[in-house]
């Protein structure tokens, strides 16, 4: 009908059939319902129009957490929004940016964001919208704990909900609140804002919003020794059929915390292998790579407190095991669609073994907040080595990091960092670790963006520790387990990406990629090549090659990395339409045999790698 009378409405109609499919969970008939009304849109020079497409769009990678895709879709809608000067869709578009790059871990640019979608909505009279940026911009300050920051915007949100009557907001705020006090040691102000929040639920609860507050409130209890009172708080939760699979090994964990604390040891690994049953049950329920992956990354808090309760009980091997149990999962079960019916470790866990068989000292990292943790294994012993919080390593490895875009050599400079990751993370185990031998990283949170051959080695002669090791990196013990021992390929051949097309300013042009092409390929014949570049280098190209062919891939891009969100980490190729990268999630359903795989990208190098 639109078609014919009002072909001007055609493009809305076609934003509200996306609209239901989404409602619908029908992710894929929204996106060409919204691919329509843009194109619609941008043939009929309709500005408005556009601007909500490429919202919608956003708004359709968000909800199937493709957060990174989310935010060139947003920050497109974001550039027309403020063209045309449509404050009321900049400012929530603003703050879908911001809540996209807090799940993905970004948090400085998700603080940005919610900062100034918080602004754009106070100029645009939404106040409701600006007391829930307020509070989410105190969300990602809570997890910089930057706690006095979290709790001073959550206030000021406060004060807005109250003029406006919006106890729902007010409610999350309080909840905010009460987690800083609690991580503050002010219990009694905690339970001072949980109980507001209570009475506010009572007159048309929202029951999941009210579990999250028992929860927070059984927290509050366990950290006081009120263990009767955090007991039945938490058993309530797993009584409860409407828990969300989160609350429930939450509360799980927290029982096995009181029962630990009591001295309850055999109830408390009960309530931990209960935790871990749950976590495995809900997995197996979840269809889509992302979602199986994003689901385990969030239950690695929980791991860390079986963690510490096996090394506490003098059981460093079982703590082990237990530590990669988490990794193994995350990645067999996370990237492989195929692997529902494998277990992620074997049967018999024999570290020692894989020492032997790979001829290498093996380190494996477990960062926690309150402590982290070193485990060293050689083919005769393991042995387990405190190490400070991650509060404490991780902002040191991201200022040596950062010292690397600087021109000036770390090593000639002394770098303070370099040498005290080297004396935290290294020198520990460094009487197991021969000269010249082989060791195998196995790095855990921030330190997965760490060159660790570029630590530094002090003394008398400070040199980098590539100088006295040979480094690998692994992810799990148990998946290397199952690694074979590989020797090059007789026929080598060779797939290159790189020198792309200009596709967003935020990821400039490489002079020196095309260069790189050319010193790469000379080492295999012309028949044994495939080298795009230039308009070539699409991700389409790339998947339509049948990467799983080549043994050798080399990519001269620009690169992201989220190690939250490990499949919204993505190599920049050459725009085709409004594309122009290629996700580790395009990737995962397509596997790789390659012997080796080359990410020569600028940002990858270490710039941008969200934690």
């Amino acid at each position: 009908m639109a078609t014919k009378s009002q072909p001007q409405l055609l493009g809305e109609v076609f934003l509200a059939k996306g609209s239901v499919a989404v409602e619908g969970g029908a992710f894929s008939e929204a996106v060409s319902s919204f691919q329509m009304a843009l194109t619609h849109a941008r043939n009929n020079n309709q500005p408005f129009l556009e601007a909500n497409a490429t919202g919608s769009l956003g708004r359709a990678a968000m909800w199937q957490e493709h957060y990174d895709e989310g935010i060139d879709w947003f920050k497109k809608s974001l550039q027309l929004s403020q063209a045309l000067n449509a404050r009321a869709s900049s400012a929530k578009t603003l703050g879908n940016i911001g809540w996209s790059y807090h799940e993905i871990g970004d948090l400085v640019n998700a603080l940005s964001q919610f900062r100034g979608a918080e602004r754009a909505s106070q100029e645009a009279s939404l106040l409701t919208d600006q007391a829930y940026w307020l509070n989410s911009a105190a969300g990602v300050e809570y997890d910089q704990h930057n706690y006095a920051a979290a709790s001073s915007d959550a206030q000021r949100a406060i004060v807005l909900t109250e003029q406006l009557k919006d106890d729902g907001t007010k409610i999350e705020c309080l909840q905010t609140i009460a987690l800083v006090a609690l991580q503050k040691g002010q219990y009694g102000e905690a339970a001072v804002h949980l109980a507001e929040a209570e009475r506010l639920e009572t007159p048309a609860p929202n029951h999941q919003r009210q579990l999250y507050t028992r929860l927070i409130a059984a927290q509050v209890a366990a950290r006081t020794q009120d263990f009767s009172r955090a007991e039945h708080s938490y058993s309530e939760l797993l009584r409860d059929p409407e828990s969300r699979a989160s609350l429930r090994w939450e509360a799980q964990a927290g029982l096995a915390n009181i029962h630990a604390a009591q001295g309850k040891a055999v109830l408390a690994e009960g309530e931990f292998k209960e935790a871990i049953s749950t976590i495995s049950k809900v997995w197996r329920e979840i269809e889509q790579e992302e979602f199986r992956l994003s689901f385990l990354s969030s239950a690695i808090r929980f791991y860390d407190a079986y963690v510490s309760f096996l090394v506490s009980q003098g059981r460093p091997l079982d703590a082990l095991k237990v530590a990669d149990l988490s990794r193994a999962q995350t990645l067999e079960r996370g990237l492989s669609s195929g692997s529902k019916g494998m277990t992620a470790q074997p049967a018999s866990f024999h570290p020692q073994e894989i020492a032997r068989r790979l001829n290498a000292t093996l380190l494996l990292y477990r960062l926690a907040e309150q402590r982290s943790y070193l485990w060293a294994i050689t083919p005769t012993q393991v042995s387990l080595f405190p190490l400070p919080g991650s509060a404490e390593i991780g902002p040191t490895a991201k200022s040596y990091l950062e010292s690397f875009t600087d021109p000036r050599d770390p090593l000639e400079t002394g770098n303070a960092d370099g040498k005290k990751l080297y004396a935290v993370l290294i020198q520990p185990a460094e009487k197991l670790i021969p000269k010249n031998s082989r060791v195998i990283i196995l790095p855990d949170g921030s330190l997965n963006s760490l060159n660790f051959e570029a630590l530094i080695v002090p003394g008398q002669k400070p040199h980098y520790w590539i100088e006295d090791v040979t480094v690998v990196t692994a992810n799990s013990l148990s998946l290397l387990s199952r690694t074979p021992l590989s020797t090059p390929p007789k026929s080598p051949n060779l797939l290159f990406l790189g020198d792309a097309l200009f596709a967003s300013p935020d990821f400039p042009p490489l002079p020196q990629a095309g260069k790189e092409a050319g010193l790469v390929e000379k080492y295999f014949p012309a028949p044994r090549r495939t080298v795009l570049t230039g308009a070539k280098a699409t991700p389409s190209r790339f998947l339509a090659e049948r990467p799983a062919a080549f043994s050798y891939l080399h990519f001269a891009t620009h690169g992201t990395a989220s190690t939250i969100r490990p499949l919204e980490s993505a190599v920049i190729l050459s725009p085709e339409g409004d594309s122009y990268k290629l996700y580790a999630r395009d990737i995962v359903r397509h596997p790789l045999h390659a012997y080796l795989v080359t990410i020569s990208a600028c940002n990858g190098a270490g710039m941008r790698t969200y934690a």
